[in-house]
């Protein structure tokens, strides 16, 4: 498996993204604020993290929503997958909303996403007036049934 060294700055007092076992594909990536943030139900928030990277030219960390905290506490990321761009050098911040119908408290360290870092292929696109058909050809939006 091919290992890719990415540069990262952290200024909280958190862990680095890490991967929880050997095989996660997603790193738990943290919370990082100097108070508590509650969430009212349906509320939304951007999470910052403390974390800066620099990615390599081809790459992108893809930004997922941590399941526990999906079942648990009704919380997921917004723009999910997230997209962090190789020439981005801000801060990464979460967008969190609370799906359920309570508060829901977020702090200082909370695991609050995963990161995954995909290698990204770039498309030249060719113009054409016909495409291939197949057997699904135009089929989509559950067209195979339930």
């Amino acid at each position: 498996m091919e290992e890719v060294k990415i540069k990262i700055i952290n200024l909280s007092d958190n862990p680095l993204p890490e991967y929880a076992t050997s095989g996660s594909s997603g790193m738990d990536i943290r919370a990082y604020l100097p108070e508590d943030i509650t969430l009212e139900p349906l509320q939304r928030a951007l999470i910052p993290t403390g974390l800066y990277i620099e990615l390599p030219e081809g790459y992108e960390v893809q930004i997922r929503p941590r399941s526990g905290m999906a079942i648990k506490q009704g919380i997921t990321c917004l723009n999910t997958p997230g997209t962090i761009d190789a020439d981005y050098r801000g801060e990464i911040k979460i967008i969190l909303i609370n799906l359920s119908s309570e508060k829901q408290v977020i702090h200082s360290g909370d695991r609050i996403a995963q990161m995954v870092v995909q290698k990204v292929e770039k498309v030249k696109w060719q113009p054409a007036v016909v495409l291939e058909k197949t057997q699904r050809n135009e089929g989509g939006f559950g067209h195979t049934g339930k």
